[in-house]
């Protein structure tokens, strides 16, 4: 008997599959801007409360920091927490967590919107719940759940005393006489540390749409990153927004927050406007209880298969006779692909072969989605529901109550790809087509910054390393990094996320393990009496040889995609990525080859400098 139980999709010819390329690229091009990611506003200037002003915690005072500390951590947030966690592990634990919201958690203690919840396997996503002993209520978690599991680490693994909450890193300057970094914040600070890490997650700071009159708007506006509840009525964790009653609401925006966020203004609100340029992929979201028998019975260990097994279905491949433990959007393709070839007795293909059938199945899947759009009744709303691209063109999105909304008298799709968005904003409203909506509340469910302009997305004004040199100006053309995680120049200064390392499906899963790497480091630098350490400049480029030489050319993928921040809202001369340049042959052969270097025990490729020994008196 098949283990694999493939979801049903309709079956696409040659020819169905050729039209709906050519659909494909007609639909991108209706969508292509040239400003690309120009066409979002930063939050600063009048807008700079949508990010920086704390809505949720008041601010408590405190003086100004200037001594020591062996590292501060930019981030509190999943990935500023793994880093913490693994460097009290490897003996380091006099450190700084620094964050400019009120309390641990990062993108799960700001958004705060209704009806968020996490749209991965929260038994894959969630960090730590072996060490934690925690188990999350339903597959998707809640948004607050996942934010009180994040206190459950803080207080377990004694991180709450290093934390500096609401404050903003403004500069980290490299002294090359006492070798150390000066960190000033917004608060006074100049902290002295032997180390830091730059662990703001990638998707940390809110993005305006540059809507022309956006400034001359009277009614409410605010993002969803900042949920207004005092305007909205009801709160976090019940969030009955009974306030919209009489209100006329328009929401920019159909990704993955605004297919959450919809349902519920189309319950409370008198009218909601949702604007629409993109669609979403939309699958059923079926979420359920997780059963308590069942995970008191998984082994040792457990966490870390499901999280490789996800990874494999979600950006690899199934192996033959692998289950899909996670059967959800992120893995049908691969469990579907792996059912034909069971079905099939597992015939020899070639990676050629074997992509194209992988690309077929693409095509029937979306064809699946594109028809779950038929719930809604009006055939134009429907139509204009539909997603033409590929999946993972945009983030994959599920939800059970978005498309049976606009069967709602109260709830009317502003479809803008024709005129790539809004006319302008008015005093009262906005402008389509030549035609004035007049709203009371305008919600921006816009993203966040992930422009290749590193300054604007991390947000800090200056970052020097040896003489001065500003990361901004070394990184202008692409990453320089050795391992990912350090950089020539830039001595005892770790980094995360998507630079030039490997990419895990679940993005605490990388952070995990790149807080492991750090923390080795950093404590074999500590145990050894060097007082700095950094890539050799030939080792960095060795290193960055070797990774473009394997690199996966997905070029022409991302080119013919939809524009979306997937692919830099298709501007194709940008030399960066969200997803930075990923190790081509796959995460677990990143993890690996880090892991032999650790082996090894050399520290290769990094220069490690000590104090000067004084000579003794004769």
């Amino acid at each position: 008997m098949s283990i694999y139980k493939p979801t049903v999709c309709p079956e696409v010819t040659p020819e169905q599959k050729a039209a709906l390329h050519a659909k494909y690229l007609a639909e991108r091009d209706r969508r292509l801007k040239k400003d690309h990611n120009d066409q979002y506003v930063p939050a600063s200037g009048k807008w700079k409360d949508i990010y920086e002003v704390d809505p949720y915690t008041s601010v408590a005072p405190r003086d100004a920091i200037t001594g020591e500390t062996d590292c501060v951590i930019l981030g509190a947030g999943y990935c500023g927490m793994m880093v913490a966690h693994q460097l009290k592990k490897a003996g380091i634990d006099q450190f700084y967590n620094v964050d400019h919201g009120g309390n641990f958690g990062g993108t799960w203690y700001w958004n705060r919107y209704p009806g968020i919840q996490c749209d991965n396997d929260s038994l894959v996503y969630m960090p730590l719940l072996e060490e934690t002993g925690y188990m999350p209520s339903k597959k998707f978690a809640d948004g607050y759940e996942i934010h009180d599991h994040c206190q459950v680490i803080a207080d377990q693994f004694g991180l709450r005393e290093n934390a500096l909450f609401h404050t903003l890193i403004e500069s980290l300057k490299w002294n090359a006489e006492t070798n150390r970094w000066h960190v000033g914040t917004n608060r006074g600070d100049d902290i002295k540390a032997r180390f830091v890490v730059l662990a703001m997650g990638p998707l940390n700071k809110p993005k305006l749409p540059g809507i022309p009159g956006l400034d001359q708007f009277k009614g409410k506006v605010f993002h969803t990153a900042r949920w207004d509840y005092d305007y909205t009525g009801g709160e976090w964790r019940n969030p009955e927004l009974t306030k919209l009653a009489d209100k006329k609401v328009a929401i920019i925006g159909t990704g993955a927050t605004a297919v959450q966020v919809v349902p519920y203004l189309a319950k409370y609100a008198a009218q909601t406007y949702v604007v629409q340029r993109t669609p979403s992929t939309i699958d059923v979201r079926n979420n359920r209880p997780i059963d308590a028998d069942w995970y008191a019975s998984q082994e040792p260990g457990w966490q870390e298969a499901r999280i490789r097994n996800f990874h494999h279905a979600a950006m690899e491949r199934l192996a033959p006779g692998e289950p899909d433990l996670v059967e959800d959007i992120w893995t049908e393709i691969s469990k579907n692909v792996n059912a034909e070839l069971e079905a099939e007795g597992w015939p020899e293909e070639t990676a050629e072969q074997f992509f194209a059938r992988r690309e077929t199945m693409d095509y029937r899947v979306m064809e699946r989605l594109r028809a779950r759009c038929d719930i809604v009744k009006d055939p134009a709303t429907a139509e204009a529901l539909k997603p033409y691209y590929r999946y993972l063109c945009k983030r994959p999105a599920s939800n059970d109550d978005f498309y049976p909304c606009f069967n709602q008298d109260n709830v009317t799709l502003i479809d803008v790809a024709e005129t790539q968005g809004l006319e302008r904003l008015t005093e009262n409203g906005f402008v389509h087509n030549g035609v004035e909506y007049e709203i009371d509340c305008l919600i921006l469910a816009s993203g966040y910054e992930v422009t290749n302009d590193l300054d604007r997305r991390w947000g800090i004004k200056t970052i020097e390393g040896e003489g001065g040199l500003s990361i901004y100006d070394y990184w202008r053309e692409g990453f320089q990094t050795y391992q990912g995680m350090t950089a020539h120049r830039f001595p005892n200064m770790f980094f995360t996320g998507f630079t030039q390392a490997g990419a895990n499906a679940s993005n605490s899963k990388t952070f995990i393990d790149q807080g492991f790497h750090i923390g080795y480091i950093a404590s074999e630098a500590l145990k050894r009496g060097a007082v700095r350490i950094e890539p050799d400049a030939k080792a960095q480029e060795d290193y960055i040889k070797l990774l473009r030489s394997i690199a996966v050319d997905t070029s022409e993928f991302a080119n013919e995609c939809t524009p979306s921040y997937f692919n830099n809202e298709g501007d194709q001369k940008k030399k960066r990525g969200i997803f930075g340049e990923p190790w081509g042959h796959g995460y677990y052969a990143f993890t690996d080859m880090l892991a032999a270097w650790r082996e090894a025990g050399e520290l290769e490729g990094l220069n490690l400098s000590f104090e000067p020994v004084a000579e003794p008196a004769e």
